[in-house]
């Protein structure tokens, strides 16, 4: 397979910024790794920062997901990604790898995957899986959809709302890709409004099965899905007429069409079309018209993710920018001994750093109470917006530094993200909305801590 990841490093010299060095693991100790060795090339604890929230399992959980990375994943991914699709190999080494849906419970996970990297599956905590997304934000944002990030949104309320028999039925297939899953929760007339989807299901006669009819847009991962987790109204307009459906793909009547986006080639974003597809009725998950909570909660998480990639990808654009700046010559000088140059990029570092470190701090709380606790929701909202607008103005300045090359294909990542942003700032939620998410939750525990307002 022809590599074109491998145009990106002559024109960014990625082979000089990424090279074996070393960070300190606690007294005494010293890890080698791979990195950026450049300034703010990488999170603040993994070179030079003391930090309370990585241990050794962390340090070593890094190394084994950058390895795996670069070796299996990363060296392809742009050609994945022009393809519009991982292939099935790439999907089944990743999840062999054990780095795949690190939150299925382990009564479902294969007997050969109870350890990561020498890990314990059980003592993997939230900062492991931070150091995961943000590892995997690396390469175009399509491909880790492609490997498995369309089921990581598609089976949770399965964990969720499933009951025990339908959690044996489908969760172990997953590592083997007998089974993998989409979300489908957006219509063409219900985007951020989930209270206005308009699919309709209705019982048969006999019980046993549902009568499914609607449209749904951007369902990511949809063609090589088997399933598809489904939003459909049961019962009155509104939240409270709400239920969850698992469709399989291969019913009669349902119809997939991709959409072709500026960016996120490979993760499968698709129209998805039910016209009378019959669903047996223990493919309903929780009681009906009861999803509407358990659709709510699948969006923490979701929103985080997709705030890490955002700080992971500005991270990249100022690694390429100050590589450029200082490898480019103008009259006679590098570039980076422009002092403007030299504002510019301690600018945006000082946004990519800063935002890190509420992240940190967000992954911390979720540690100690959960993603659903009513605290979290309205921080990873605004934070998803300040993610959305930092990498906005890594790309702008990346590409202002890098000049012509910046807007050429397959020369830097920041081309690709430049692609790739936009629905990192509308997926999951727009800012719009997120902004008001945050002012009403922030309100209400104000009011719940007795402020008057």
């Amino acid at each position: 397979m022809h590599n074109r990841s491998q145009n990106w490093q002559p024109n960014c010299n990625m082979s000089e910024i990424t090279a074996k060095g070393s960070r300190q693991a606690g007294p005494g100790k010293e890890y080698k790794t791979t990195g950026v060795l450049a300034p703010w090339g990488e999170p603040a604890w993994f070179h030079a920062l003391e930090s309370p929230y990585y241990n050794d399992s962390h340090r070593r959980f890094q190394t084994y997901v950058r390895d795996f990375v670069d070796t299996h994943l990363f060296p392809y991914a742009q050609d994945w990604e022009a393809a519009g699709e991982a292939p099935l190999s790439a999907r089944l080494k990743f999840a062999k790898s054990g780095l795949a849906f690190l939150d299925v419970p382990k009564e479902y996970r294969p007997k050969e995957l109870m350890t990561v990297a020498g890990i314990a599956f059980d003592k993997l905590d939230v900062f492991h899986e931070l150091i995961l997304m943000d590892e995997m934000a690396r390469m175009p944002s399509g491909v880790p959809l492609a490997l498995a990030g369309a089921s990581n949104v598609g089976a949770p309320p399965i964990f969720a709302a499933g009951t025990e028999e339908q959690k044996r039925r489908w969760l172990p297939g997953l590592f083997t890709w007998e089974t993998s899953f989409c979300l489908a929760i957006t219509e063409p007339t219900a985007g951020s409004d989930v209270s206005a989807i308009r699919a309709a299901a209705e019982k048969a006669p006999d019980g046993k099965h549902y009568v499914v009819n609607g449209r749904k847009k951007w369902v990511t991962g949809a063609p090589w899905a088997t399933h598809m987790t489904t939003a459909v109204r049961m019962g009155e307009p509104g939240r409270s007429g709400i239920s969850l459906l698992v469709v399989p793909l291969n019913s009669p009547g349902v119809t997939i069409r991709k959409i072709h986006n500026s960016g996120h080639n490979a993760g499968g974003s698709s129209w998805v079309v039910l016209e009378d597809v019959k669903v047996p009725a223990d493919h309903l998950l929780g009681k009906e018209n009861g999803a509407f909570p358990i659709i709510m909660r699948n969006f923490n998480k979701e929103r985080f993710i997709l705030t890490v990639d955002c700080n992971r990808q500005a991270r990249m654009c100022l690694s390429e920018a100050l590589q450029h700046a200082h490898d480019r010559e103008t009259f006679g000088k590098p570039l980076a001994s422009n002092q403007i140059i030299r504002h510019k990029l301690a600018a945006l570092a000082r946004e990519v750093e800063g935002h890190w470190a509420w992240l940190e701090q967000i992954a911390y709380h979720v540690h100690i109470h959960g993603w659903q606790t009513k605290d979290v929701a309205s921080r990873i909202a605004l934070a998803k917006i300040q993610g959305g607008r930092i990498v906005e103005q890594a790309v702008r300045e990346s590409q202002q530094i890098h000049g012509g090359i910046g807007y050429e294909k397959g020369v830097t990542m920041t081309e690709q993200i430049s692609r790739d942003l936009r629905l990192k700032v509308i997926g999951g939620g727009s800012e719009e909305i997120l902004s008001d998410l945050a002012w009403r939750e922030e309100h209400k525990r104000a009011s719940d801590r007795g402020a008057k307002l």
